[in-house]
């Protein structure tokens, strides 16, 4: 769980009630509440997106967050990682099954087609639920407005489900 809050704000200024009272003001709902356990860690982190492309230099593969970071507003950084292992796997398996080298030769392709989509999801995840003071009030209620079709409209939960569950490996 986080806590949107100033980046340059100082971990000291955050207590466990703090932190508590946080949550509660945004996530106590009528028919539901919300249950205090221990809070065991504590940080500032920056919200940040990074690609490297290419994911390839040489023999060197690149792969989870060498290659790439995305915030977690999407929860995409461990399934990315993940498809980019597996992506690996099945090229550095051709290769030494079969002395094939296409899917090698191809792997940074086919891993960024995914990251990609997937730092687009983070991006508009984080973008649409998080409040940006240097925003204007336009954008401000641009992303409402997606909250808003999102909870209207089946075929754009439908999109945001197949998103955030995750990409088919291909």
């Amino acid at each position: 769980m986080y806590l949107q809050c100033d980046p340059d704000d100082d971990i000291k200024n955050w207590s466990d009630d703090r932190i508590w009272s946080e949550l509660h003001a945004r996530l106590d709902v009528d028919g539901w509440s919300l249950i205090k356990g221990e809070i065991f860690q504590k940080g500032i982190i920056p919200l940040r997106s990074f690609v490297c492309e290419p994911m390839q230099y040489g023999r060197l593969f690149l792969a989870g967050d060498s290659a790439h970071i995305v915030p977690p507003t999407g929860a995409k950084g461990l399934n990315l990682a993940v498809a980019d292992v597996l992506v690996l796997a099945r090229a550095l398996e051709a290769m030494y099954r079969r002395n094939d080298r296409s899917a090698l030769d191809r792997y940074s392709a086919a891993c960024l087609r995914r990251v990609w989509k997937a730092e687009r999801f983070s991006w508009y995840m984080t973008t649409m639920l998080h409040r940006n003071e240097s925003e204007t009030e336009f954008e401000q209620r641009i992303h409402f407005a997606d909250l808003d079709l999102i909870r209207t409209s089946n075929s754009a939960a439908r999109l945001l489900a197949e998103n955030y569950v995750g990409l088919p490996f291909d």
